[in-house]
Order: structure tokens, then C-alpha cells, then sequence
């Protein structure tokens, strides 16, 4: 049941990330107005979510269109559809991860986290809701237009899980 807990909450945090990302305003993916653009939060939350899935550092495989060093967001900055193709294989990725991670492990499997395997997933899940918060909330300044609060994955054949946004 643990399992389908963090797969449900990983999926959906990143169905929050991912409306985010798609009601961007296109002046709001590039925009200095924040210390970071748009799409390097987003990215950074990406790259973060993918490699924390992973059982340990020396088990991670940077994502095929990955550019530059560290978590990516130096540089060219990527494209909308480019980003949502990397939220794509981060989404699709969850559930076999899920599975084989050791959350009985008193280790992180990174050794500048130093909490067990299960802990560690909820930060996780935690920085990605953090930057989608970060986010939505750009999305709704910019924009004047609400992110859905999604509270579980939403299964085939099953009532919605999401609610819109009221704030």
C-alpha cells in the first residue's frame, strides 16, 4: 500500500507541474522578472524528480536531451514542448521506480541526504510541489488563470481526485 501512496503522489505533483507548465503565458517561459525563468524551475524540479526516483547516485542516467552540466538550467534555455517531453519520461518512469527502491533503507542512497530511502521520497515529492507551487502562482499573477489542486492520481474508470482552484 506504501507503494501506491508515493506513486499516486508523485504522479500527482507532477500533473500539477505539468498544468503549470502548459499555461505558461509564452512572455512568462523566458522572463527575468524572477531570478529564475519559468522553464529553469520547472526543468530544475524535473531533473531533481528523476534523479531522486533512482536507487543511489551512481544509478542515475541523465535524460537523452539533457544539456550542459548539473541539473541542466544554465544555458539555453529548453522550449516549452521540450520540457513537457521531459515531464513525459519522468511520469512515465514513477511507478517502475517506485517499485524496486529499498524503502526499508536507513540510507538515502545520496550522501548529502542523510535520511532513510522512504524519508527521502517525500522530500521529493515535497521539492516537486514546492516548484509547482512556485508556479502556479506565476501562472496566476501573469495570467489570472488557476492551477487544479490534485490530491491523487486519477485511475481509469474512477470519480476525479482534483478539484479547481478557487484562490
Amino acid at each position: 500500500m506504501l507503494r501506491a501512496v508515493l506513486k499516486s503522489q508523485y504522479h500527482a505533483s507532477l500533473a500539477m507541474l505539468r498544468e503549470a507548465i502548459e499555461r505558461c503565458p509564452p512572455e512568462e517561459w523566458l522572463s527575468t522578472n524572477h531570478k529564475n525563468a519559468f522553464w529553469q524551475v520547472s526543468y530544475h524540479a524535473l531533473f531533481f524528480a528523476h534523479l531522486y526516483l533512482q536507487r543511489n547516485e551512481a544509478a542515475f542516467r541523465l535524460w537523452e536531451q539533457h544539456r550542459g552540466e548539473g541539473d541542466g538550467i544554465q544555458g539555453e534555455p529548453y522550449t516549452q514542448a521540450q520540457v513537457l517531453e521531459y515531464w513525459e519520461f519522468c511520469d512515465r518512469m514513477i511507478d517502475d521506480a517506485v517499485d524496486v527502491l529499498d524503502l526499508d533503507s536507513t540510507e538515502s542512497g545520496f550522501s548529502w541526504y542523510r535520511m532513510s530511502k522512504l524519508e527521502h521520497q517525500f522530500v521529493n515529492i515535497r521539492h516537486i510541489q514546492h516548484h509547482a507551487a512556485q508556479l502556479i502562482d506565476r501562472v496566476r499573477s501573469a495570467a489570472d488563470v488557476g492551477i487544479r489542486w490534485v490530491a491523487a492520481r486519477q485511475r481509469l474508470g474512477e470519480s476525479s481526485n482534483s478539484l479547481p482552484y478557487k484562490g
